[in-house]
């Protein structure tokens, strides 16, 4: 069947006679347009009536302020042959310019508008993990744009945010060193802020919880010492004396060996509301991560509920707790975190990772809404303040690693002005700006863009299927998140850095038992889900080996024993890869070489990559499972033996400047 319709599509293909397409180097993202500048534009003067005059192409508009709109919202309307733009500040016609621009370059109809928008958050920032020295934590597209600035880098970083609603940026990583808050890095932000403050973004920092003892020169740390607070009243006023937006910090304390509160017999509500009170006569505000786990908890999934929900309530009203999405890692697929649902008298955030930590990095093509849209299933929107994203951002030509990995960052936009949009109208909308030209908004692009939507969308849960189908989770190797490494257990390693710890093999079956006869994490989600995942029978299978120990012949809704299901999970995610790379052969006459080229390259990693993953995955359960793979099954190609000594070859995590820690 899929080699008829490939068929089909390539001689539908071959019908069209479209010219040749000049090479991009996605340099201009999704902001494609060609620079008219157009004098058809009145009104207010402002960036968006730049943006505008450089690439409207249509008639007249009308930028104008008016009073009770909603604070970035805007309307645009056509009135008497002109369409009038009008928000309550600037940013809201800069927001309503990118809209209009968005319509333009989508081949959308423009002469008849009625539209009226405003986001579902106020703050939609990104996380940037990048460090002083230029290199960027988990970052998979060269250095930091931030270790020297470059005002025309600078101006396309701002206009690609503006485009989707992003608002804020934190400049550093949450692993913050103290000399982010020197008077040096401070000027270095203070120009950082300067560049993007005219297209609606205001600029945050991350910071190491010592820095009165590292910057100040203190002896403590103690939220509570008189001292400690007045250097950070100090520091503070400093701040915002040369960044007077400047939007507040993002913590991350007593987690991974990083400084907090707790190293002083504090509290993380002492910590954060000591600094939220140096911060709120300049009205900034405190974002303090609950990203905590100890080495001594039988079951990491537990820790931020235990740390947290005891403090519910305590908080000062301008701390957000920023959580994961899920209760462990980023991992390819979580259920998502029960702080979420438990707390109840505190502002909270989410915390996506835009940059593909645990998704194969750069090397491999998943789009991510799909995931955060699996979130809010679960949880409602408006029970969040905020939503924040690790950003996936660097110096790399195309911004991204990878060009669809540009996607990701435009998604997180997207959802964090509309989290009711859906996974298809936001790959619609970037592959159209992405990849169409002037001469194929007709029937001709809309084949090329079902193919690649269809693609994009079968991403994530493909990437899930070849790397950690059924609810597993963390097998990666032990020294990067790349490849798998199921065995990895080396002596006098913490057991929660090993994968053992989460799959918890054995003769019987595998899986962590959370239920309530395990380690009770099922007990911190509502009653119903409670119930639902606590039974092997309910527990959606996708979760199945997260919630419980499976046994090897445990009889699946396909009729399939656990283990074959295992098996054909795993295969299924190689055939999904291949199809992905088949999928892109075929468009290969309507992209420009240079782009088809480098995602070409990627899509023949990532099928190679998801062989590995299978190969080794299944071969290593093999020797717990003493079962058969079964004969509709692609059998692995290497030995057991092989794949434990092989180590996928990928230089961001073999080169040490990476900024990977552990």
């Amino acid at each position: 069947m899929k080699r008829f319709f490939f068929s089909a599509i390539l001689l539908l293909l071959a019908g069209w006679s479209v010219a040749a397409t000049t090479d991009e180097d996605g340099s201009r993202l999704w902001l494609r347009l060609d620079a008219v500048n157009t004098n058809a534009i009145t009104g207010v003067k402002c960036t968006a009536m730049t943006e505008l005059q450089t690439y409207w192409q249509g008639g007249p508009v009308v930028l104008k302020h008016q009073k009770g709109l909603a604070k970035d919202g805007y309307t645009i309307k056509s009135q008497n042959g002109k369409t009038v733009i009008a928000a309550s500040d600037d940013a809201g016609l800069l927001y309503g310019a990118y809209h209009l621009l968005r319509l333009q370059q989508t081949g959308q109809p423009t002469a008849s508008l009625d539209i009226s928008e405003q986001p579902f958050y106020d703050l939609r920032i990104l996380n940037h993990w990048d460090n002083p020295n230029g290199t960027v934590e988990r970052g998979f597209a060269g250095k930091s744009i931030f270790l020297n600035p470059d005002p025309v880098r600078m101006k396309m970083y701002a206009r690609a945010n503006a485009s989707v609603g992003i608002n804020g940026t934190v400049l550093n990583n949450v692993n913050a060193k103290p000399e982010a808050l020197s008077t040096e890095s401070l000027q270095k932000a203070k120009g950082i802020a300067d560049q993007l403050r005219p297209y609606g973004i205001r600029v945050y920092l991350s910071i190491n919880f010592a820095s009165p003892i590292k910057v100040g020169g203190l002896k403590t740390a103690d939220p509570l010492d008189a001292d400690v607070i007045n250097w950070w009243k100090e520091k503070v006023n400093e701040i915002y004396r040369l960044i007077p937006d400047f939007g507040g910090f993002l913590v991350k304390a007593n987690s991974e060996g990083e400084p907090g509160p707790q190293d002083f017999g504090r509290s993380h509500a002492d910590g954060a509301n000591m600094l939220a009170g140096v911060l709120k006569p300049h009205k900034g505000i405190v974002m303090w991560r609950a990203f905590v786990y100890a080495p001594q908890s039988p079951d990491r999934a537990n820790q931020a509920c235990l740390e947290f929900m005891p403090l519910d309530g305590q908080f000062a009203d301008n701390v957000i707790i920023q959580i994961k999405n899920g209760p462990v890692d980023f991992q390819p697929r979580e259920p998502y975190s029960p702080l979420f649902t438990a707390m109840q008298k505190t502002p909270m955030m989410v915390e996506f990772q835009i940059t593909q930590e645990y998704l194969g990095a750069a090397n491999h093509l998943v789009y991510l809404a799909p995931m955060w849209k699996e979130f809010f299933s679960f949880v409602k929107p408006a029970s969040l303040k905020a939503m924040a994203g690790v950003a996936n951002i660097g110096d790399d030509t195309n911004w991204c690693g990878h060009h669809f990995a540009q996607s990701n960052w435009y998604a997180f936009g997207r959802l964090a002005w509309n989290p009711s949009l859906t996974s298809e109208q936001i790959a619609n909308e970037w592959l159209a700006q992405t990849f169409s030209t002037q001469s194929n908004h007709n029937s001709k692009f809309s084949i090329l863009n079902s193919q690649l939507l269809q693609l994009m969308l079968d991403s994530r849960e493909a990437c899930v299927n070849y790397m950690m189908p059924l609810g597993i989770h963390h097998i990666f190797a032990g020294t990067h998140h790349y490849g798998p490494e199921p065995w990895y257990s080396p002596k006098g390693i913490r057991a929660d850095w090993t994968p053992p710890y989460y799959h918890k093999a054995d003769s019987i079956g595998m899986g962590f038992d959370r239920t309530l006869n395990g380690s009770a994490n099922v007990k911190q989600y509502p009653d119903s889900l409670c119930r639902l995942y606590n039974d092997i029978n309910t527990c959606p299978e996708n979760l199945l080996t997260w919630f419980h120990h499976v046994p090897w012949d445990f009889r699946m809704k396909s009729g399939r024993t656990f283990w074959d299901e295992l098996c054909h999970k795993y295969d299924e995610g190689v055939h999904q890869a291949r199809h992905f790379l088949a999928v892109w052969d075929a468009v290969q006459p309507y992209i420009d070489s240079q782009r088809f080229n480098e995602i070409q390259r990627k899509l023949r990693i990532q099928a190679r990559d998801a062989e590995w993953w299978r190969d080794a995955c299944l071969l290593y359960f093999q020797t717990f499972s003493h079962r058969p793979i079964p004969q509709d099954v692609e059998h692995p190609v290497h030995n057991l033996d092989e794949m434990m000594k092989f180590r996928i070859p990928i230089t961001m995590y073999e080169n040490p400047e990476c900024g990977y820690t552990k």
